[in-house]
């Protein structure tokens, strides 16, 4: 499925010449991964579809409970893709040996612990433990976050080859979120050499303003899964003195996840329930 600049200069998804079902799930990831309920003509925008066509979809997905259309005509996921998205969750072997050292964090530092996996630009939240602090960020779980600018996701595109980064980094819009945020490869690859050589990463206010994070990666090239896991708060409250002394701690459990994934699930075996992937050539920089 390629990406294609639509008039108003965002990028498309170019369905032409895919299947039914690949069509569908285009449907299907434009609605859920939308911020908000997704009129017709939103979709319509967003996918190189026929006008019949999508509305045959659309049907189709309301029918199934994939999808609900809402009193004002627009739709957002049905219970029934909640429920699948739930059973993913709660069987995913990687945030099950995860847990206890999130939670370990997180009573360690008191702010939010993030678990995320890379999926090529992308960063998904696969799990976290929220702070209890009175002003916390606002972050979901299965919420897709650009690499370039997240804590996690530089540390996960620390650990690829170079031939791998480049290659992902040449799909990168770089989008100026914030002042802070990367507007070039050349940057992010500066960047990417400190990670490499410390072995954690930080978010200055890169994604979202006033909201800071150190993370480091978790790489199991016999499962291919490269992702990491982060603490984040707010700047008024995490200094960056403060994040550099928790960045042992980060490290330590990225470490200790890896090693107890390795462990459990043994050479060559899958992880168990739905097991993050990413290219099999994806492995830790010597």
């Amino acid at each position: 499925m390629r990406m294609k600049r639509t008039k108003e200069g965002s990028m498309g998804r170019d369905t032409e010449g895919t299947g039914t079902l690949g069509k569908a799930m285009a449907v299907l990831e434009v609605v859920a991964m939308a911020e908000r309920p997704q009129r017709f003509t939103d979709i319509l925008m967003a996918l190189r579809q026929p006008r019949g066509t999508l509305h045959r979809l659309l049907g189709h997905l309301v029918e199934e409970g994939l999808l609900v259309q809402r009193p004002d005509l627009s739709y957002e996921p049905g219970l029934r893709l909640l429920k699948f998205a739930y059973r993913s969750w709660s069987g995913n072997r990687f945030r099950e040996i995860a847990a206890p050292y999130l939670l370990k964090l997180h009573q360690l530092t008191g702010e939010t612990v993030h678990l995320g996996v890379l999926r090529e630009t992308e960063i998904i939240y696969v799990d976290k433990v929220e702070s209890q602090q009175t002003v916390r960020m606002s972050s979901q779980i299965g919420k897709a976050s650009p690499a370039y600018c997240t804590g996690i996701g530089k540390a996960a595109l620390s650990v690829l080859p170079s031939s791998e980064l480049q290659r992902i980094s040449a799909r990168m819009e770089f989008r100026p979120f914030t002042p802070k945020t990367h507007r070039s490869a050349e940057t992010l690859y500066a960047e990417i050499a400190e990670i490499r050589h410390d072995g954690h990463a930080f978010d200055r206010e890169e994604h979202e303003a006033e909201i800071c994070c150190v993370a480091a990666p978790i790489s199991v090239p016999d499962h291919d899964l490269i992702g990491g896991i982060s603490v984040t708060g707010p700047s008024y409250r995490v200094s960056l003195a403060q994040l550099t002394a928790w960045a042992q701690d980060v490290r330590k459990a990225a470490a200790d996840i890896e090693e107890e994934l390795r462990i459990r699930s043994g050479p060559g075996r899958e992880t168990g329930g739905e097991t993050p992937r990413v290219r099999s050539d994806a492995q830790r920089p010597r």
